[in-house]
């Protein structure tokens, strides 16, 4: 038995509107569904980015098709990041943006990742596609 990959994954942030307005303009994510107030999920490469608002889902239950969704949420800031092609027009992107670059990191196997913030304050990472030696 084995795990071969994470299909999604969440963060947090209570104003989802402009979540939604962050990673649509800015990340370039297509949004899939919502629910006001709730969720917003992002389709990104073969996975999904959620973002839930954590008022909600640490507090009102959610069933699907009468199966219970736990109640689940997180205080602070979360991290995620993504591997992207053409690494540096990204970098470039962000900052024709006026996206603030908090800190480029240049790793020992010599590969370059980018840190940002979206509007609620969670820690962003582009990185270079070979990071992690994974290719």
């Amino acid at each position: 038995m084995k795990i071969n990959k994470i299909i999604e994954t969440c963060l947090y942030a209570e104003n989802l509107e402009e979540a939604e307005h962050f990673y649509t303009t800015i990340l370039k994510l297509t949004k899939v569904t919502g629910e006001e107030g709730r969720h917003i999920f992002f389709k990104c490469g073969k996975g999904m980015l959620l973002i839930f608002n954590p008022n909600h889902t640490k507090n009102n239950q959610t069933n699907v098709n009468g199966d219970m969704i736990p109640l689940h949420g997180s205080k602070g800031n979360g991290h995620i990041a993504f591997a992207v092609e053409d690494y540096h027009t990204w970098k470039e992107w962000l900052q024709k943006n006026d996206v603030e670059i908090e800190s480029v990191v240049t790793w020992p196997n010599g590969a370059e990742s980018t840190y940002f913030r979206d509007p609620a304050g969670n820690s962003l990472e582009f990185v270079e596609e070979d990071i992690w030696n994974l290719t």
